[in-house]
Order: C-alpha cells, then structure tokens, then sequence
C-alpha cells in the first residue's frame, strides 16, 4: 500500500502551524494552569501529606498531572482539527482529495498526538522547578506518553466528527474525561480508599493509565502493569476500530 505522503505532510503541516497561532491556548495556558496545580496540591497540600507511598506528595501528582493535560489536550486538539472542515464546509474537499480514511486519521491524529507529546514533555520539564523527579523507567516513560496521546488523539476525531456545535466538543472532556482523571488517583493512590471503593474505582478506565503512567517515574502501581498496558492497548484498539466503522458508514462525514 502506497501512502500518499506529500498529502499526509500537508495536513500535518497545517495542523501544527495552527498550534503556532494559538500558542497561548495550545501550550502556554495548559501549562500555567498545570504550574497552579503544583503550587496549590505540591506545596499547601503537600505541606499536610508529606509522602505517598514513600514519595513526596509533590513528585507522587506530577504523573497524574501530566495524565490530565494530555486527555484534555488530545482530545480538544484532535476535535477541534477535524470539526473546523465540517464546520467550514472543506470536509468534502478533503474526502474528494486523493487521501484515504487512513491518511486522513493519521494526518490529523498524529498532528494532535505530537501536540500533546511536546505539550507533556515541557509539564515535565516544568514540573522539575517545583519538585524533586526521578524516571526510573523513561522508555516506558516515553511508551505511555505516546500511546495515551495517540488513543486520545482518536477519541478526539471520534468526538469532532459526531459534535454537530462547538458546545459539543466540550461535553466529554469537562463532564466525563475531567472528573474520571481526578477520580482516578492524579492526586492520591487508591490504596488508601476503604475497600469497597478500591473496587469501584478499578472501574475508572483512567486508574490504568495513570498508574501505568506513575510506575515509571517511581516504580509504585495502583495495579497490575501488564493489566495497565493491556488496558491501555485495549482503548486503542476500540478507538481504532470506531474511526474505521466510521469511514466505512460514513456517519456524519456524509449528508
């Protein structure tokens, strides 16, 4: 199968110097707001809980924070990216274009996935002047950066192509991916909930990532790794497979 390269190139060109032009939305705001979070939880809250499970409060919530602006930033990216040609009315210009659904997803998904990539990146840069860090895994480090980014990227085109206003692709971040990520242990291990709400809580998607996530930096898991990369491969492949389902039905990409 030959790509056509110079149109995947285009797309993602494109994609990438709109970041350029809202570089306060895209990378600066995220930032200041995740900084916020260091100041307030690392340092008030973290003033009160000295350790979790062995590590400084501050440290223990860089993973979980890092977590929460790549969900929301992936999503809104990708959302944003492919909702804008509906919306202007180019998307039947870029269906009729020499590109195949593949070549389209991976334009506008990896334009998204790097976005949130560099975005996480400079977090954890950031996060090195409020709090002592350590990566005792950086390779999987890098392995969950990636995959989250590139999961979330798709669930982003998913949402982009089903919101039919810009009030839509708003919904799922803020009432469900916002809340899951702060209940899902960016600020605290589940192990030190009562029983019966450790077991409610394995039913947060968000727990296996963020704990998958958290073993790299300090080699601590709220589960199992192998359940948590699993769990993790296990969101692509459904997120894949809706995109492709897509395509093939035509759902709202086609009136």
């Amino acid at each position: 199968m030959k790509f056509n390269l110079h149109g995947i190139r285009a797309i993602y060109g494109f994609e990438l110097a709109r970041t350029r032009r809202t570089l306060m939305q895209s990378i600066i705001a995220p930032v200041i707001s995740t900084s916020l979070y260091f100041i307030v939880f690392g340092s008030a809250i973290g003033s009160r809980i000295t350790q979790m499970e062995g590590i400084s409060y501050g440290a223990f919530i860089v993973p979980g924070l890092i977590m929460l602006s790549l969900l929301t930033q992936s999503i809104s990216n990708a959302s944003f990216g492919i909702y804008f040609p509906k919306f202007s009315g180019t998307i039947y210009e870029l269906l009729s274009a020499p590109l195949s659904p593949l070549e389209i997803v991976v334009s506008y998904v990896g334009a998204a996935a790097t976005k949130s990539i560099v975005l996480g990146l400079i977090i954890l840069f950031t996060a090195a002047f409020f709090v002592p860090l350590r990566i005792d895994h950086p390779w999987w480090m890098m392995t969950y950066l990636v995959l989250t980014s590139i999961t979330f990227s798709l669930i982003g085109f998913i949402i982009g192509i089903w919101a039919d206003g810009f009030e839509k692709l708003q919904v799922v971040p803020l009432l469900i991916i916002t809340p899951l990520t702060f209940l899902g242990g960016s600020f605290y291990s589940i192990s030190v909930l009562p029983g019966i709400w450790q077991q409610v809580a394995l039913l947060n998607p968000v727990v296996y990532l963020i704990s998958g996530f958290r073993w790299s930096f300090y080699s601590i898991q709220d589960v199992n790794l192998e359940v948590s990369l699993g769990m993790t491969l296990a969101f692509l492949a459904i997120s894949i497979a809706v995109v492709m389902r897509i395509f093939q039905t035509g759902y709202r990409l086609k009136k």
